[in-house]
């Protein structure tokens, strides 16, 4: 029997977590090559039907990777993706996924050795869960769709 080897989808923000990954990749850093990355404009822009939509084709876990607080080259972008973070993990737990499977970080561009230990620490959380084992249903962005509509958001 071979060892598991989660497979990981990185959504990094295109100003500073994917520098960051650059950086480490420019200074060849070894770092696990379980991550598939994305790159995306802003963390701001990474929709909770991106990270549920990856659960559902087979990521045993999602990182999203933003600008530190007040560095976001969009202002407030990264402090929305704070909070569909905070609401999504609520979501993945009504779906059987556990939330440590979706991990969400701060990367600085001149942060290559942080990326590394990000998805190094990530990877060896994964290989302790094993391999997601809830139903990977492909209803699961409609219901996740159905609870957004259906929350009053005074929480």
């Amino acid at each position: 029997m071979t060892a598991f080897e989660p497979k990981i989808v990185g959504f990094l923000c295109n100003w500073c977590s994917y520098a960051g990954a650059d950086k480490a990749g420019a200074a060849q850093t070894p770092y696990p090559p379980n991550v598939r990355i994305v790159r995306v404009m802003c963390s701001g822009r990474v929709d909770p039907q991106f990270i549920l939509e990856a659960f559902h084709q087979g990521a045993d876990g999602v990182l999203v990777l933003a600008c530190h607080a007040g560095d976001c080259h969009y202002k407030e972008g990264n402090y929305r993706a704070t909070q569909r973070h905070r609401m999504l993990l609520r979501l993945l737990r009504q779906f059987g996924v556990e939330p440590q499977r979706c991990r969400f970080d701060y990367v600085s561009a001149g942060e290559g050795e942080k990326f590394v230990q990000v998805v190094t620490n990530f990877v060896a959380e994964l290989k302790e869960l094993g391999p997601l084992r809830c139903a990977r249903p492909a209803v699961m962005a409609d219901h996740f769709a159905s609870a957004v509509l259906h929350t009053s958001g005074d929480d």
